[in-house]
Protein backbone atom coordinates (compact mmCIF):
# COMPACT_ATOMS: atom_id res chain seq x y z
CA UNK A 1 0.00 0.00 0.00
CA UNK A 2 0.70 3.53 -0.68
CA UNK A 3 1.80 4.92 2.43
CA UNK A 4 4.48 7.70 3.09
CA UNK A 5 5.75 10.39 1.87
CA UNK A 6 9.23 10.74 0.44
CA UNK A 7 11.48 11.75 3.29
CA UNK A 8 14.36 12.72 1.25
CA UNK A 9 16.14 12.28 -2.04
CA UNK A 10 17.29 9.06 -3.51
CA UNK A 11 20.28 9.91 -3.53
CA UNK A 12 20.37 10.82 0.22
CA UNK A 13 24.36 9.95 1.57
CA UNK A 14 24.53 6.98 4.01
CA UNK A 15 25.31 8.87 7.42
CA UNK A 16 27.32 7.59 9.98
CA UNK A 17 25.68 4.84 12.73
CA UNK A 18 25.95 5.94 16.18
CA UNK A 19 28.79 4.22 17.75
CA UNK A 20 28.94 1.65 20.34
CA UNK A 21 27.17 -0.89 18.94
CA UNK A 22 28.32 -3.38 21.62
CA UNK A 23 26.92 -6.02 23.74
CA UNK A 24 24.94 -3.83 26.12
CA UNK A 25 23.82 -4.28 30.27
CA UNK A 26 19.82 -6.57 28.99
CA UNK A 27 16.67 -6.13 30.24
CA UNK A 28 14.14 -9.09 31.85
CA UNK A 29 10.93 -10.73 30.44
CA UNK A 30 8.40 -8.75 28.52
CA UNK A 31 4.64 -8.07 29.65
CA UNK A 32 3.72 -11.43 28.19
CA UNK A 33 6.29 -13.85 29.24
CA UNK A 34 6.55 -12.36 33.16
CA UNK A 35 3.49 -11.05 35.23
CA UNK A 36 5.71 -7.99 36.21
CA UNK A 37 8.97 -7.43 34.65
CA UNK A 38 11.53 -6.51 36.70
CA UNK A 39 13.91 -3.89 36.77
CA UNK A 40 16.36 -4.10 34.53
CA UNK A 41 20.06 -2.73 34.20
CA UNK A 42 20.91 -0.27 31.54
CA UNK A 43 23.73 1.76 30.43
CA UNK A 44 23.17 4.42 32.88
CA UNK A 45 20.76 5.78 35.63
CA UNK A 46 18.14 8.11 34.12
CA UNK A 47 14.77 9.40 34.75
CA UNK A 48 11.60 9.18 32.25
CA UNK A 49 8.03 10.08 32.49
CA UNK A 50 7.11 6.83 33.83
CA UNK A 51 10.14 7.76 36.74
CA UNK A 52 13.67 6.82 37.42
CA UNK A 53 14.41 3.65 35.41
CA UNK A 54 17.06 1.63 36.28
CA UNK A 55 20.46 2.09 37.52
CA UNK A 56 23.67 1.18 36.45
CA UNK A 57 24.77 -0.40 39.09
CA UNK A 58 22.37 -3.04 38.94
CA UNK A 59 23.67 -6.51 38.18
CA UNK A 60 23.13 -7.39 34.44
CA UNK A 61 21.01 -10.97 33.83
CA UNK A 62 22.63 -14.06 33.74
CA UNK A 63 21.96 -15.36 30.17
CA UNK A 64 20.97 -18.78 29.81
CA UNK A 65 21.84 -21.86 27.55
CA UNK A 66 20.46 -20.04 24.51
CA UNK A 67 22.92 -17.48 25.15
CA UNK A 68 19.90 -14.78 25.55
CA UNK A 69 20.13 -12.64 28.69
CA UNK A 70 17.50 -14.48 30.87
CA UNK A 71 13.90 -13.72 30.86
CA UNK A 72 14.10 -11.81 27.26
CA UNK A 73 12.00 -13.05 24.85
CA UNK A 74 14.81 -15.08 22.92
CA UNK A 75 15.42 -16.77 26.17
CA UNK A 76 11.69 -17.71 27.18
CA UNK A 77 11.07 -19.21 23.60
CA UNK A 78 14.04 -19.99 22.47
CA UNK A 79 14.10 -20.88 18.50
CA UNK A 80 10.67 -20.37 16.68
CA UNK A 81 8.71 -22.26 13.67
CA UNK A 82 5.63 -22.35 12.12
CA UNK A 83 3.21 -24.85 13.21
CA UNK A 84 0.12 -25.06 11.74
CA UNK A 85 -1.34 -21.13 11.76
CA UNK A 86 0.61 -20.03 14.19
CA UNK A 87 3.92 -19.01 15.06
CA UNK A 88 5.57 -21.21 18.02
CA UNK A 89 8.51 -21.43 20.66
CA UNK A 90 10.61 -24.09 21.74
CA UNK A 91 7.49 -25.58 23.69
CA UNK A 92 5.52 -25.75 20.13
CA UNK A 93 3.26 -23.26 22.07
CA UNK A 94 1.86 -20.67 19.66
CA UNK A 95 3.65 -17.41 20.49
CA UNK A 96 2.38 -13.78 19.33
CA UNK A 97 5.08 -11.68 18.83
CA UNK A 98 4.89 -7.40 19.52
CA UNK A 99 7.09 -5.17 17.97
CA UNK A 100 8.21 -1.72 16.09
CA UNK A 101 9.69 -1.92 12.61
CA UNK A 102 12.39 0.86 12.11
CA UNK A 103 11.73 3.60 9.43
CA UNK A 104 14.48 3.07 6.08
CA UNK A 105 18.10 2.96 7.56
CA UNK A 106 18.88 6.18 5.55
CA UNK A 107 16.40 8.03 6.18
CA UNK A 108 16.84 7.40 9.88
CA UNK A 109 20.43 6.52 10.89
CA UNK A 110 20.06 7.71 14.22
CA UNK A 111 17.14 5.64 15.72
CA UNK A 112 18.38 2.02 15.69
CA UNK A 113 21.00 2.50 18.05
CA UNK A 114 21.96 0.56 21.49
CA UNK A 115 19.89 3.11 23.50
CA UNK A 116 17.08 3.15 21.53
CA UNK A 117 16.85 -0.77 21.35
CA UNK A 118 17.48 -0.97 25.32
CA UNK A 119 14.43 1.05 25.81
CA UNK A 120 12.53 -1.02 23.27
CA UNK A 121 13.52 -3.83 24.90
CA UNK A 122 13.71 -2.75 29.08
CA UNK A 123 11.26 0.16 28.88
CA UNK A 124 8.26 -0.89 25.83
CA UNK A 125 8.76 -4.83 26.82
CA UNK A 126 8.60 -5.54 23.35
CA UNK A 127 9.76 -8.78 21.88
CA UNK A 128 11.13 -8.24 18.44
CA UNK A 129 12.57 -5.18 16.25
CA UNK A 130 12.15 -5.03 12.19
CA UNK A 131 15.30 -3.49 10.64
CA UNK A 132 13.50 -2.25 7.12
CA UNK A 133 16.61 -1.50 4.90
CA UNK A 134 15.48 -0.25 1.47
CA UNK A 135 16.88 -1.72 -1.40
CA UNK A 136 16.15 1.40 -3.77
CA UNK A 137 15.03 4.85 -2.59
CA UNK A 138 18.63 5.81 -1.15
CA UNK A 139 19.24 2.48 0.39
CA UNK A 140 20.75 -0.78 -0.35
CA UNK A 141 21.65 -0.27 -4.17
CA UNK A 142 23.52 2.55 -3.35
CA UNK A 143 26.28 1.29 -1.43
CA UNK A 144 25.63 -2.74 -0.76
CA UNK A 145 28.43 -3.16 1.71
CA UNK A 146 27.52 -0.45 3.58
CA UNK A 147 24.04 -1.04 4.18
CA UNK A 148 24.62 -5.36 4.69
CA UNK A 149 27.37 -3.63 7.61
CA UNK A 150 24.77 -2.04 9.33
CA UNK A 151 21.87 -4.73 9.07
CA UNK A 152 24.95 -6.82 10.45
CA UNK A 153 25.30 -4.47 13.37
CA UNK A 154 21.22 -3.89 14.48
CA UNK A 155 21.12 -7.66 14.50
CA UNK A 156 23.92 -8.21 16.54
CA UNK A 157 22.79 -5.49 19.15
CA UNK A 158 19.17 -6.50 19.08
CA UNK A 159 20.15 -10.39 19.78
CA UNK A 160 22.43 -9.08 22.24
CA UNK A 161 19.18 -7.87 24.29
CA UNK A 162 17.41 -11.13 23.64
CA UNK A 163 15.36 -9.46 21.34
CA UNK A 164 14.31 -11.29 18.31
CA UNK A 165 14.77 -9.66 14.58
CA UNK A 166 12.88 -9.61 11.55
CA UNK A 167 15.43 -8.85 8.10
CA UNK A 168 13.50 -6.84 5.94
CA UNK A 169 14.63 -6.92 2.18
CA UNK A 170 12.34 -3.56 1.77
CA UNK A 171 10.77 -3.52 -1.50
CA UNK A 172 8.73 -0.67 -2.37
CA UNK A 173 9.32 0.25 -5.72
CA UNK A 174 9.46 -0.96 -8.47
CA UNK A 175 6.69 -3.43 -7.18
CA UNK A 176 8.24 -6.51 -9.17
CA UNK A 177 10.54 -7.90 -6.49
CA UNK A 178 12.03 -10.32 -9.17
CA UNK A 179 13.87 -7.00 -11.04
CA UNK A 180 15.59 -7.15 -7.50
CA UNK A 181 16.33 -10.59 -7.24
CA UNK A 182 19.93 -11.08 -7.49
CA UNK A 183 20.44 -8.46 -5.30
CA UNK A 184 18.13 -10.48 -2.55
CA UNK A 185 19.87 -13.33 -2.91
CA UNK A 186 23.18 -12.01 -2.99
CA UNK A 187 21.98 -10.22 0.68
CA UNK A 188 20.56 -13.03 1.98
CA UNK A 189 23.07 -15.49 1.18
CA UNK A 190 25.30 -13.64 3.04
CA UNK A 191 23.77 -12.09 6.10
CA UNK A 192 22.06 -15.46 6.38
CA UNK A 193 25.39 -17.58 6.66
CA UNK A 194 26.40 -15.11 9.44
CA UNK A 195 23.60 -14.94 11.60
CA UNK A 196 21.88 -18.31 11.29
CA UNK A 197 23.43 -19.33 14.22
CA UNK A 198 21.95 -17.17 16.54
CA UNK A 199 18.32 -18.38 16.19
CA UNK A 200 16.87 -14.76 16.33
CA UNK A 201 16.41 -13.76 13.15
CA UNK A 202 13.19 -14.03 11.06
CA UNK A 203 14.06 -13.23 7.47
CA UNK A 204 11.41 -10.85 5.78
CA UNK A 205 12.44 -11.10 1.70
CA UNK A 206 10.11 -8.42 0.25
CA UNK A 207 8.27 -6.14 2.05
CA UNK A 208 5.19 -5.21 -0.10
CA UNK A 209 4.74 -6.56 -3.79
CA UNK A 210 3.00 -4.32 -5.93
CA UNK A 211 1.53 -4.10 -9.36
CA UNK A 212 2.31 -7.80 -10.04
CA UNK A 213 0.74 -11.03 -9.76
CA UNK A 214 0.72 -14.08 -6.83
CA UNK A 215 2.77 -16.09 -9.85
CA UNK A 216 5.24 -14.01 -9.87
CA UNK A 217 5.72 -13.28 -6.30
CA UNK A 218 5.59 -16.83 -5.28
CA UNK A 219 8.63 -17.43 -8.32
CA UNK A 220 10.84 -15.09 -6.63
CA UNK A 221 9.88 -16.48 -3.22
CA UNK A 222 10.46 -19.89 -4.12
CA UNK A 223 14.07 -18.50 -5.74
CA UNK A 224 14.88 -17.01 -2.42
CA UNK A 225 14.14 -19.13 0.63
CA UNK A 226 16.39 -22.24 -0.65
CA UNK A 227 19.34 -19.59 -0.44
CA UNK A 228 18.37 -18.99 3.63
CA UNK A 229 17.51 -22.42 3.89
CA UNK A 230 21.64 -22.98 2.61
CA UNK A 231 22.80 -21.62 5.98
CA UNK A 232 19.45 -21.43 7.88
CA UNK A 233 17.53 -24.36 7.39
CA UNK A 234 15.22 -23.56 10.72
CA UNK A 235 14.89 -19.77 10.45
CA UNK A 236 11.14 -18.86 9.49
CA UNK A 237 10.97 -16.83 6.49
CA UNK A 238 8.06 -14.19 5.93
CA UNK A 239 6.66 -13.60 2.03
CA UNK A 240 5.05 -10.66 1.31
CA UNK A 241 1.58 -10.47 -0.60
CA UNK A 242 0.31 -9.22 -3.25
CA UNK A 243 -1.33 -5.91 -3.68
CA UNK A 244 1.41 -4.03 -0.86
CA UNK A 245 1.01 -7.18 1.36
CA UNK A 246 -2.51 -7.20 1.43
CA UNK A 247 -3.44 -10.52 0.40
CA UNK A 248 -4.32 -9.04 -2.64
CA UNK A 249 -7.17 -7.03 -1.17
CA UNK A 250 -5.64 -4.02 -2.60
CA UNK A 251 -5.57 -4.91 -5.80
CA UNK A 252 -9.46 -6.40 -6.08
CA UNK A 253 -8.07 -10.08 -5.20
CA UNK A 254 -8.11 -12.22 -2.06
CA UNK A 255 -6.02 -14.99 0.22
CA UNK A 256 -7.92 -17.52 -2.04
CA UNK A 257 -5.09 -16.67 -4.66
CA UNK A 258 -2.46 -17.85 -1.82
CA UNK A 259 -4.53 -20.63 0.03
CA UNK A 260 -5.04 -22.22 -3.76
CA UNK A 261 -1.20 -22.26 -4.91
CA UNK A 262 0.89 -21.36 -1.48
CA UNK A 263 4.56 -21.49 -1.64
CA UNK A 264 6.52 -24.84 -1.93
CA UNK A 265 8.31 -23.99 0.86
CA UNK A 266 8.25 -24.70 4.81
CA UNK A 267 8.47 -23.13 7.71
CA UNK A 268 7.34 -19.76 5.91
CA UNK A 269 4.51 -17.02 7.32
CA UNK A 270 2.39 -14.67 4.85
CA UNK A 271 2.44 -11.21 5.57
CA UNK A 272 0.03 -8.88 6.07
CA UNK A 273 0.49 -5.06 6.30
CA UNK A 274 -2.70 -2.15 7.27
CA UNK A 275 -3.00 1.14 8.01
CA UNK A 276 -6.00 1.45 10.71
CA UNK A 277 -7.62 4.55 9.09
CA UNK A 278 -7.98 3.59 5.90
CA UNK A 279 -8.20 -0.52 6.12
CA UNK A 280 -11.18 -1.61 8.65
CA UNK A 281 -13.80 -3.88 7.94
CA UNK A 282 -13.01 -5.67 4.81
CA UNK A 283 -9.20 -5.75 5.74
CA UNK A 284 -10.02 -7.44 8.89
CA UNK A 285 -12.27 -10.19 7.68
CA UNK A 286 -9.88 -11.04 4.96
CA UNK A 287 -7.60 -11.35 7.83
CA UNK A 288 -10.04 -13.56 10.66
CA UNK A 289 -10.83 -15.57 7.27
CA UNK A 290 -7.73 -16.01 6.45
CA UNK A 291 -6.11 -17.08 9.14
CA UNK A 292 -8.10 -20.39 9.16
CA UNK A 293 -6.16 -21.93 6.61
CA UNK A 294 -2.77 -19.31 6.42
CA UNK A 295 -0.06 -18.94 8.69
CA UNK A 296 -0.03 -14.79 9.02
CA UNK A 297 2.36 -12.24 10.66
CA UNK A 298 1.75 -8.48 10.34
CA UNK A 299 4.91 -7.21 9.94
CA UNK A 300 3.82 -3.40 9.71
CA UNK A 301 1.06 -1.54 10.30
CA UNK A 302 0.14 2.14 10.92
CA UNK A 303 -2.65 3.91 13.35
CA UNK A 304 -2.59 6.55 10.24
CA UNK A 305 -3.67 6.23 6.73
CA UNK A 306 -1.74 4.40 3.93
CA UNK A 307 0.14 7.81 3.51
CA UNK A 308 2.08 7.42 6.28
CA UNK A 309 0.48 10.53 8.18
CA UNK A 310 -2.75 12.30 9.24
CA UNK A 311 -4.60 11.74 12.40
CA UNK A 312 -4.56 9.12 14.06
CA UNK A 313 -7.76 6.68 14.35
CA UNK A 314 -6.71 4.61 17.63
CA UNK A 315 -10.30 3.46 17.43
CA UNK A 316 -9.63 1.23 14.32
CA UNK A 317 -6.18 0.28 15.70
CA UNK A 318 -7.38 -0.84 18.79
CA UNK A 319 -9.83 -3.11 17.10
CA UNK A 320 -7.57 -4.18 15.09
CA UNK A 321 -4.88 -5.36 17.85
CA UNK A 322 -7.70 -6.91 19.92
CA UNK A 323 -8.24 -8.90 16.58
CA UNK A 324 -4.57 -9.80 15.89
CA UNK A 325 -4.28 -11.03 20.37
CA UNK A 326 -6.98 -13.02 19.65
CA UNK A 327 -5.61 -14.83 16.59
CA UNK A 328 -2.18 -14.63 18.29
CA UNK A 329 -1.12 -12.73 15.03
CA UNK A 330 2.41 -10.93 15.84
CA UNK A 331 3.04 -7.42 14.74
CA UNK A 332 4.95 -4.49 13.99
CA UNK A 333 4.58 -1.05 13.95
CA UNK A 334 5.60 1.66 11.50
CA UNK A 335 7.61 3.29 12.51
CA UNK A 336 10.82 3.62 15.06
CA UNK A 337 11.75 6.88 13.94
CA UNK A 338 11.63 10.64 14.61
CA UNK A 339 10.44 12.41 11.58
CA UNK A 340 7.63 14.68 10.49
CA UNK A 341 4.59 12.37 9.78
CA UNK A 342 2.23 10.80 12.35
CA UNK A 343 3.78 7.27 12.07
CA UNK A 344 6.88 8.14 14.10
CA UNK A 345 6.69 6.82 17.41
CA UNK A 346 9.27 9.43 18.73
CA UNK A 347 9.20 13.32 19.00
CA UNK A 348 11.24 15.38 16.44
CA UNK A 349 15.04 15.41 17.76
CA UNK A 350 14.75 12.66 20.11
CA UNK A 351 16.85 9.99 18.07
CA UNK A 352 19.89 12.62 18.19
CA UNK A 353 19.59 12.33 22.12
CA UNK A 354 20.09 8.88 24.80
CA UNK A 355 16.55 8.48 26.57
CA UNK A 356 14.04 6.70 24.67
CA UNK A 357 12.39 5.80 27.65
CA UNK A 358 8.81 6.48 29.54
CA UNK A 359 6.04 8.69 27.91
CA UNK A 360 7.39 12.49 27.54
CA UNK A 361 9.50 11.46 24.14
CA UNK A 362 6.93 10.18 22.46
CA UNK A 363 4.48 11.10 19.60
CA UNK A 364 0.51 9.99 20.61
CA UNK A 365 1.20 6.88 18.05
CA UNK A 366 4.06 6.29 20.17
CA UNK A 367 2.66 6.05 23.54
CA UNK A 368 -0.68 4.14 22.23
CA UNK A 369 1.85 1.40 20.51
CA UNK A 370 4.25 1.37 23.61
CA UNK A 371 1.04 0.94 26.12
CA UNK A 372 -0.31 -1.89 24.20
CA UNK A 373 2.96 -3.55 23.98
CA UNK A 374 3.37 -3.21 27.55
CA UNK A 375 -0.67 -3.86 28.16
Amino acid sequence: MHRRAVLTSAGVALAALVTGWAALAVPTASAETEPTAPAASAPAATTSADGPTADAGEPTPTADATGAPAGSPVAVHGRLRVCGVHLCDQDDEPVQLRGMSSHGLQFFPNCLNPDSLAALRTDWRADFVRVAMYVQEGGFETDPAGFTRRVDEAVATASALGLYVVVDFHILTPGDPNLNLERATSFFAEVAARHAARGTVLWEIANEPNGVGWAAIKSYAEQVIPVIRAADPDGVVLVGTRGFSSLGVSEGADETEVTDDPVDAANIMYTFHFYAASHRDLQRATVARAARSLPLFVSEFGTQTFTGDGPNDLDSATTWLDLLKSLKIGYAMWSYSDGPESNSVFRRGICAGTDFTGTAVLTESGAFIRSRIRG
